[in-house]
């Protein structure tokens, strides 16, 4: 498996969840990440880590108006590569097949037969890979 730099692994819990409701908004002003966040801290919190993730270089922004929208100063992903990483070190350490059953438990009855033979693919080669 190529090896990519884990953007999310230097910020702290707060920032990972700023980003990460960045992420899924696409591009979000400070009330929209507050709402998106659980037992948030204050708005000038979210204000100040956001300006401080861009000042990082993890987000960017644009003036929208009297307010700034910031977005992923990357590509999505790398975001999203990084955000796995951190769930399979976190809740999955050497058992990614623990961790694909139960993304197959959650979803497995919404997936498109298309994107059951990508899977089916990737299990193959994954086999093929291995022996």
């Amino acid at each position: 498996m190529k090896k990519t730099k884990n953007i999310l692994h230097d910020l702290g819990r707060r920032e990972r969840q700023i980003v990460e409701a960045v992420v899924k908004l696409g591009e979000a002003s400070v009330a929209q990440v507050l709402a998106e966040i659980a037992d948030p801290p204050t708005y000038t919190s979210v204000r100040t880590m956001l300006r401080l993730l861009a000042d990082k270089g993890v987000l960017q922004f644009r003036n929208d108006g009297k307010r700034y929208l910031y977005r992923i100063n990357a590509d999505r992903q790398k975001v999203r590569t990084a955000a796995v990483r951190n769930l399979l070190a976190t809740f999955f350490p050497d058992n990614a097949s623990t961790a694909i059953a139960t993304i197959l438990d959650l979803v497995g009855d919404r997936l498109e037969p298309d994107e059951i033979d990508t899977l089916q693919r990737k299990i193959d080669k994954a086999r093929k890979e291995n022996r």
